[in-house]
C-alpha cells in the first residue's frame, strides 16, 4: 500500500503584544513557561510532531509580533496557512476588542480559497489570572458563535491549562483544511518576486 504524503500543517497564532502568544506555543511544543515577557521580534516558529485521526503531522506554528509596526509581514506570514489561532487575555478587555480585526486582517493577508469556512480557534489566556478576570467565558462564546461557531478555549500557558486540548482541535481543523484544498480545486501556482517577465515571442505561431 503506498505510504500517504506527510502532512506539514501551518498554523498562525495572532493576538495583541503580550497576550501570551510565546509562552502557548512553548508551553505546547517544550513544555516550558517563562514568566520573564520578551517580545516577538517580526515572527518566529516551531514545529511538533503529532498524531491526528491516524496521520503523523508535522505542526509548523508561527508566534508573530504583536506590535503594529510588523503587521506589514503579514502577508508573508499568513499565506498557506491551515488555521489561525486568535490569541486575547481574558483580563485585558481590549485585546478581546481586537480579535475583529486580528481576523479581518488574516483572511484579507492570507486570502485563503474558502474565507467563509476558514478554521479558526480562539483562545482566552491567561485563566491564572481569576481575580482579575474582566471577560466572561459567555462574552468570549458569544463572539465566537457570531463569527460562525469557531471553537473556543480558555487556556493558562503558565499552568498549562487546556494548552494541549486546545492544539489537539486547532491541529484537527487544520488537517481538515488540507484535506478539503487536496479535494478541491489545485491551489493557484505560486508568484516569485523578482522573476523576470516571460519573454514575447516574436512573429506569428
Amino acid at each position: 500500500m503506498a505510504t500517504r504524503k506527510k502532512v506539514l500543517l501551518k498554523v498562525i497564532i495572532l493576538g495583541d503584544s503580550g497576550v501570551g502568544k510565546t509562552s502557548l506555543m512553548n508551553q505546547y511544543v517544550n513544555s516550558k513557561f517563562s514568566s520573564q515577557y520578551k517580545a516577538t521580534i517580526g515572527a518566529d516558529f516551531l514545529t511538533k510532531e503529532v498524531m491526528v485521526e491516524d496521520r503523523l503531522v508535522t505542526m509548523q506554528i508561527w508566534d508573530t509580533a504583536g506590535q503594529e509596526r510588523f503587521q506589514s509581514l503579514g502577508v508573508a506570514f499568513y499565506r498557506g496557512a491551515d488555521c489561525c489561532v486568535l490569541v486575547f487575555d481574558v483580563n485585558l478587555p481590549k485585546t478581546f476588542e481586537n480579535l475583529d480585526s486580528w481576523r479581518d486582517e488574516f483572511l484579507i493577508q492570507a486570502g485563503p480559497r474558502d474565507p467563509d469556512n476558514f478554521p479558526f480557534v480562539v483562545l482566552g489566556n491567561k485563566i491564572d489570572l481569576e481575580d482579575q478576570r474582566r471577560i466572561s467565558t459567555k462574552r468570549a462564546m458569544t463572539w465566537c458563535t457570531l463569527k460562525g461557531n469557531i471553537p473556543y478555549f480558555e487556556t493558562s500557558a503558565k499552568e498549562n491549562v487546556e494548552v494541549e486540548q486546545a492544539f489537539h482541535t486547532i491541529a484537527k481543523n487544520a488537517l481538515k483544511q488540507e484535506n478539503d484544498v487536496d479535494l478541491g480545486f489545485p491551489p493557484p501556482s505560486a508568484i516569485k518576486l523578482h522573476d523576470p517577465p516571460p519573454k514575447q515571442k516574436k512573429g506569428c505561431c
